[in-house]
């Protein structure tokens, strides 16, 4: 009897484990292509709109080399309209690609350097209570949602790739860092959305602010 409850335990732990096995599997299968599924959608010069303080040139704040947008600002810039009241940023808005249902992902390799602190780097714009549904902030080399959650711990001096995933129809937004599940959170509502990344200045931001962005890609799922 005891040798066939023995047996029956091995039994059942050989069949967890395989069960555990197959979920890590899965669960790698899908991190390590959070693309799976989405169609790549054509991008231009005129799909990049620089926001960047507005008695400035653009190219005082912003150069373009080597397939390498580098972005960046000072905490006593301007904004980038006389009429706005926001803090100074010098940012990549996503033009012509507005949307308000479907599944949408922004994907690029984004570059920190140390120092640079305080700041917004990557949003999803458009919320009902506020500005925004998604927001990747800077503090001290750690990536974070706004300032509430910890993504990731040390971001400075290397490049990383984020991939943003908005479904709206769900009200969900992921974020992959490395091809790695870091984010998965409701969104904050609205009716229209897209994205932006660049550097955006937040509280306690530093005095200078920088951000380089290359291989900007933008997606959505096949429907």
């Amino acid at each position: 009897m005891a040798s066939y409850f023995f047996y029956l335990l091995v039994s059942v732990f050989l069949l967890l484990n395989v069960h555990v096995h197959r979920a890590i599997s899965e669960s790698t299968k899908i991190n390590d292509d959070p693309t799976q599924g989405f169609l790549n959608i054509p991008l231009n010069s005129s799909n990049f709109v620089i926001q960047s303080p507005y008695d400035l040139s653009v190219s005082d704040r912003y150069s373009f080399v080597d397939g390498i947008h580098k972005m960046w600002v000072l905490s006593s810039d301007k904004p980038h309209s006389p009429l706005s009241r926001t803090s100074p940023r010098t940012e990549i808005r996503i033009h012509g690609y507005d949307y308000n249902w479907g599944v949408w992902q922004f994907e690029g390799h984004a570059y920190v350097p140390r120092g640079t602190s305080g700041v917004s780097i990557m949003q999803v714009f458009g919320a009902t209570s506020r500005h925004t549904t998604l927001m990747l902030h800077v503090y001290n080399g750690a990536l974070m949602y706004y300032n509430s959650k910890l993504i990731d711990d040390e971001i400075y001096d290397k490049w990383f790739q984020v991939n943003a995933i908005h479904d709206v129809n769900a009200s969900v937004v992921s974020v992959y860092i490395d091809r790695k599940l870091k984010l998965n959170v409701l969104d904050h509502g609205g009716v229209f959305h897209y994205f932006k990344c660049g550097v955006y200045a937040q509280n306690y931001s530093s005095y200078f602010m920088e951000s380089k962005w290359k291989g900007i890609k933008l997606m959505k799922k096949a429907t």
